[in-house]
């Protein structure tokens, strides 16, 4: 059995768990704000609608966020929370190939998710660029983070100065295949790709 099967009872990828209990505004306008900026792309995405999908006044929106800036920011905070989680469960694998594989194995577990509305952390950090600010600085923690731990699993499995390249490789190509898989409304194309990316990772 490979070590990566207990992802099949882990959450949504890089995606933030619903409250269990009643929510304050504050947590209700982020959970909102999530699913709203995701829908309509951050740049498109009005504090009204987040306010109208969290079901508070506006006004309420503003006491907790004064700008959209900072919408962006708690939001890249609540995805870096999350994506720490989702690393501390891959280090549950025995192995460095094995932990690289869970992160793959990810992407086939959301591929209809992923086909059918993008990468919600691609498309969160590419509109982000596009909207500027200090969210869009700081999002980039969120790839910085998938680069530096899959940098230690190559560094783990004896890759050296190779590390690098190769996270680099795995991410864009992880990357790359979900938007190919949204563009054309395919999530067989993710996953051909990441059975390919688990043969390479083994065979390094």
């Amino acid at each position: 059995m490979d070590d990566y099967n207990w992802l099949s009872q882990s959450t949504d990828y890089w995606m933030p768990t619903m409250p269990q209990t009643n929510a304050d505004n504050r947590t209700r306008l982020l959970q909102a704000a999530v699913r709203v900026t995701h829908r309509y792309g951050f740049g498109q995405a009005a504090i009204a609608d987040i306010a109208k999908e969290a079901k508070v006044p506006l006004g309420n929106v503003y006491y907790h966020f004064r700008t959209k800036d900072e919408i962006g920011r708690a939001i890249i905070d609540l995805r870096v929370s999350r994506f720490r989680k989702l690393l501390a469960e891959f280090e549950r694998a025995t192995s460095p190939q094995e932990r690289l594989c869970g992160f793959v194995q990810i992407k086939i577990k959301n591929s209809g998710d992923l086909a059918r509305k993008g990468c919600p952390v691609g498309t969160l950090c590419s509109e982000l660029q596009k909207h500027g600010g200090t969210a869009a600085k700081r999002s980039r923690v969120l790839f910085a983070m998938a680069l530096e731990w899959m940098e230690a699993q190559f560094k783990a499995m004896g890759k050296g100065t190779d590390s690098r390249g190769l996270a680099v490789h795995l991410l864009s190509s992880t990357q790359g295949v979900s938007l190919l898989a949204h563009t054309f409304h395919d999530a067989g194309l993710i996953t051909k790709e990441a059975a390919r990316l688990k043969k390479w990772i083994r065979s390094l």
